[in-house]
């Protein structure tokens, strides 16, 4: 077999392959001999047909076509092996030349992960620096204020509503969810929805019904309703008033683990960093590998990128289903795009997270990082065992669609990723 190798641009190769007289004709033999077990003629028990009669049969074209089959699976399956490549997807083929007595003659093109030349990684990681955590009073004071509504007394009430009042409401708004009805609930005067939109409310009893405009803000997600007034149909389900409880050392005890009010700020304030050491140590990581595949330039396989579009495409659609109760189709209607636009826009973010895979995974081979079978075993016992509880009803019902070895794959990447970004900051200390 004898091949030449052409580089295309976006990271795919193109490799023109020639066989042999002698070589393409073992493999009609071998399609001969794979036509024959399928082959019923009168006189003759299934697969002691002659060749001669197999071939006449089932024709000289379609005998090529399996012969020619063969010979390109194994072919490039050879050609992979031989030159360690690892492609992306399925390779695109083109028959040049096939017939019987002379050399076949076939492309393959396909996508393959790019070489990669690495910068000086450790020192650029060095480069990075932590920032100081910090918190404060205003930040434990909030988290109290969450924890004294999440222990919150309601009643319902026959009065128009207040502000601090627990609202559940219905409204329609042909701008939103394509008109249809949608029902919320929220503290009234709190800013869970649109300020002049809680102003018309208060006043409301439970039944009544009411038409007002209201003005979208500028910052508003969708674009095209930023600034607008819109007419909004609203009514009240029902007016409920919260009672909180007073935030004091009896509250601090009820919650079962404290002294005191003092030990449950204490508390509060070591969850708070906990949580700010984790958003600082994942802007770190961020920043280290922006700056090192900013100093590494290769074309990106097209395809990964398309997988990634794909993919962040999937999110936005479960996002739009989960937040707001409407069908992606109204949501496209609503901004006034399609769905190769959306995709399109998706372009930029899919090119930069490939590119920051291919280098982290570049390093990872560098450096002989390994993800072990005993670390991945663990780590899918621990997923696995969320989804195994005695009351998940419905988790047991998630993990039942779950694909295994596809789940295998991502925590095997996702504990590869962490011990490549455990190598940089560890490298970093160093340098």
């Amino acid at each position: 077999m004898n091949y030449s190798v052409k580089k295309l641009e976006k990271s795919q190769i193109e490799v023109g392959f020639e066989l042999s007289v002698e070589e393409f004709e073992e493999y009609i033999q071998k399609a001969l001999l794979h036509l024959k077990e399928h082959v019923k003629i009168d006189g003759f028990r299934k697969g002691n047909v002659p060749k001669e009669m197999v071939e006449k049969e089932v024709g000289q074209e379609n005998l090529l076509m399996e012969a020619g089959d063969l010979a390109v699976k194994k072919s490039y399956a050879k050609f992979v092996t031989e030159n360690k490549l690892e492609p992306i997807g399925e390779p695109e083929v083109q028959i040049v030349k096939i017939a019987k007595g002379n050399p076949l003659l076939f492309k393959v093109k396909v996508s393959v992960l790019p070489d990669i030349e690495l910068p000086n990684y450790k020192k650029i990681a060095s480069q990075v620096k932590s920032s100081n955590i910090l918190v404060d009073q205003k930040e434990i004071e909030e988290a109290l204020r969450y924890l004294q509504k999440s222990r919150a007394k309601f009643s319902q009430e026959d009065r128009p509503a207040e502000a601090k009042d627990f609202v559940e409401i219905e409204y329609q708004n042909k701008d939103i969810n394509g008109g249809k009805e949608i029902k919320d609930k929220f503290i009234l005067g709190e800013g869970g929805f649109l300020k002049d939109f809680e102003d018309n409310i208060i006043g409301m009893k439970a039944g009544q019904e009411k038409e007002f405009i209201s003005k979208f803000p500028e910052n508003t997600p969708n674009k095209n309703l930023a600034g607008k007034d819109s007419n909004f149909k609203v009514k009240m389900i029902s007016v409920q008033k919260m009672e909180l409880p007073e935030i004091n050392d009896e509250f601090a005890k009820a919650l079962g683990v404290f002294d005191g009010l003092v030990s449950l700020k204490e508390n509060l304030k070591e969850g708070i960093t906990m949580e700010k050491n984790e958003e600082e140590r994942q802007r770190k990581r961020g920043e280290m590998v922006s700056k090192i595949t900013e100093k590494v330039k290769f074309d990106l396989p097209e395809k990964m990128v398309e997988y990634e579009q794909a993919r962040l495409f999937e999110d936005l659609k479960n996002q739009i289903a989960k937040n707001f109760k409407m069908p992606f189709e109204d949501y496209l209607s609503s901004i006034k795009k399609t769905e190769e636009e959306i995709k399109a826009s998706f372009t930029l973010e899919a090119e930069k997270r490939i590119k920051n895979f291919l280098v982290l995974r570049q390093i990872g081979k560098v450096e002989n990082i390994e993800v072990s079978e005993k670390e991945l075993e663990e780590e899918m016992n621990k997923v696995l065992k969320k989804y195994s509880m005695p009351t998940g009803r419905q988790a047991k019902d998630q993990l039942e669609k779950i694909d295994i070895n596809e789940l295998k794959d991502y925590n095997k990447g996702a504990i590869f990723n962490e011990k490549v970004f455990q190598f940089l900051e560890n490298a970093s200390q160093i340098n």
